[in-house]
């Protein structure tokens, strides 16, 4: 079988070598690349996600990281809108690349789909 499972919502298809939603099956690019270049993508505030928790003498004292520290990135499918990844990083920090496959070591212990379509 081609299609391999590889995170909770994110599959790889071996013939084509390309990234998949595991929902929708829309396709995410290539495998050599990073998938979250192809998904939606949401910055939110950390305030907005972690609610106050503990009421103080001058309000409530929240859990929240800061937002002059950190985001939160939020990554979707664009086919279903699935959340398929969150990471929080500093301002200005690039997206991590935190999925990199030996895609012929998977398509040796796999195969490759490609001679069932022959």
């Amino acid at each position: 079988m081609s299609v391999q499972r590889v995170a909770e919502y994110l599959n790889i298809d071996l013939a084509t070598r390309h990234w998949h939603c595991a929902v929708c099956n829309h396709d995410l690019g290539s495998a050599g690349r990073n998938y979250k270049e192809s998904c939606l993508v949401a910055a939110r505030d950390p305030c907005e996600v972690h609610h106050p928790g503990v009421e103080a003498k001058n309000g409530f004292i929240g859990f929240a990281p800061d937002p002059a520290w950190c985001r939160i990135v939020e990554f979707y499918c664009p086919g279903c809108a699935t959340l398929m990844e969150v990471e929080y990083l500093p301002p200005g920090h690039p997206v991590t690349h935190d999925i990199a496959i030996d895609l012929d070591s998977l398509e040796r212990r796999f195969g490759t789909g490609r001679e069932e379509q022959a």
